[in-house]
């Protein structure tokens, strides 16, 4: 199975806790998440997100409807979690979301390992292109929403390599 990873950081003008506590809101996903999506949370199993939470969730790729489950497999407060598809459109998702403190500023970090159905054809031909566009939005909304009016952030490109798993 060939896996690909996509990199991300996002520094955001906010406390480490208080940035933790939005992302650790799966209701604040649909926030972030492109309109053209259609997102929806369907489930949460737990009251509070904790190890073993799992979550579902209604979305559309490519106007294609979907269903994706995702538990957490990682959680440590207030400095990551990670999130994998146990049920969805991908041979593998794991998403490592961390955060850390530079004084009242925190980075954001996303690293995603993801292989998709259809191998490196489908990578290359919309896979790649579908998460770019997808985190330009995400990052672009947690400027907005976590910046104060007028001010905004440079963003990293993204970082997409192959990894052999």
């Amino acid at each position: 199975m060939r896996v690909f990873e996509l990199k991300r950081t996002l520094t955001v003008p906010k406390p480490l806790d208080e940035v933790f506590t939005f992302f650790s809101d799966p209701y604040n996903l649909q926030a972030i998440t492109p309109p053209w999506m259609h997102f929806r949370i369907r489930s949460i199993s737990d009251p509070t997100i904790r190890e073993g939470t799992e979550i579902r969730y209604g979305l559309k790729l490519r106007g294609m409807p979907l269903r994706w489950t995702s538990r957490i497999t990682g959680w440590d407060p207030p400095h990551g979690f990670v999130d994998e598809q146990i049920r969805g459109p991908y041979r593998l998702w794991i998403h490592r979301h961390t955060f850390e403190a530079r004084g009242d500023m925190t980075i954001v970090g996303d690293h995603v390992r993801y292989a998709p159905l259809g191998g490196r054809l489908a990578e290359r031909l919309f896979v790649r292109a579908d998460l770019e566009r997808i985190f330009d939005y995400r990052h672009q909304r947690l400027t907005e929403l976590m910046q104060p009016a007028g001010v905004g952030t440079a963003t990293a490109p993204s970082e997409f390599v192959a990894a052999d798993a």
